[in-house]
């Protein structure tokens, strides 16, 4: 096909750049039209939208901002009061004006801090021998942090060990066991676990965890867990 003239080819340029525009002002049209059409309930989706996030954020900044504050408060007098060994005082729950770790975990619940006194109350708990209320406890606690979780578990599998629950208790251990990333809780877990399973007589259990032990934990241990896996093939 021949080449269009320079002239020739402007023109169709300029064709084409008028035609471009008037494709966006139809589009422009098009537009207009649906937002003439559709002002109403855009506006009110719109609307609805604005008080969402406006309603989030005052939610965060006028009720769980206060409400932080208020059980970080209450948490720290209870730990004030545990470390100069007031443990009935820490533990509270019984007053208003003492609220301890039970009143800020019942008060708080949905706070980090409302968690983290469940947990140190199921401590206590258990410290005075009370092993189903520091079970009860330790079970409301969650965390993100793996390794508390690991640490919740392995309360609660000392609290099972109290009520003479020991299967129970080993299951707990090898909740703990796998719960964390970190070596040395996965260790000291996964060799409790091993303990427990020995004394329970279920010495393939145990062999599997003093083995697991012995293939990747060998710098926790200075060999015990070969002495152990010994042991579980007489004990």
């Amino acid at each position: 096909m021949a080449k269009l003239g320079k002239s020739a080819q402007n023109e169709q340029e300029g064709k084409e750049t008028v035609e471009f525009f008037k494709d966006l002002d139809r589009e422009a049209l098009n537009t207009e039209r649906f937002l003439e059409k559709y002002s109403k309930p855009l506006g009110i989706a719109f609307g609805v939208l604005v008080l969402g996030v406006l309603g989030f954020f005052g939610y965060k900044q006028f009720v769980v901002a206060p409400k932080n504050a208020e059980a970080v408060k209450s948490f720290l007098a209870a730990q004030k009061n545990l470390s100069e060994g007031k443990d009935k005082e820490a533990l509270g729950g019984k007053s208003a004006a003492n609220p301890g770790f039970v009143g800020t975990y019942n008060d708080y619940s949905g706070t980090s801090v409302g968690q983290l006194s469940a947990y140190n109350a199921g401590l206590l708990k258990f410290k005075e021998g009370k092993f189903q209320e520091a079970y009860d406890l330790l079970d409301k606690f969650s965390s993100d942090n793996k390794t508390l979780v690991a640490m919740k578990y392995g309360a609660m599998a000392d609290a099972k060990s109290g009520l003479n629950k020991n299967d129970e208790a080993l299951s707990l251990l090898d909740k703990a066991a796998t719960a964390s990333d970190d070596p040395y809780t996965t260790y000291y877990f996964t060799r409790k676990a091993g303990i427990l399973a020995l004394g329970l007589k279920k010495n393939t259990e145990a062999k599997k965890y003093f083995s697991t032990i012995d293939e990747k934990y060998q710098d926790y241990d200075n060999g015990m867990s070969d002495s152990y896996i010994e042991m579980t093939k007489y004990y």
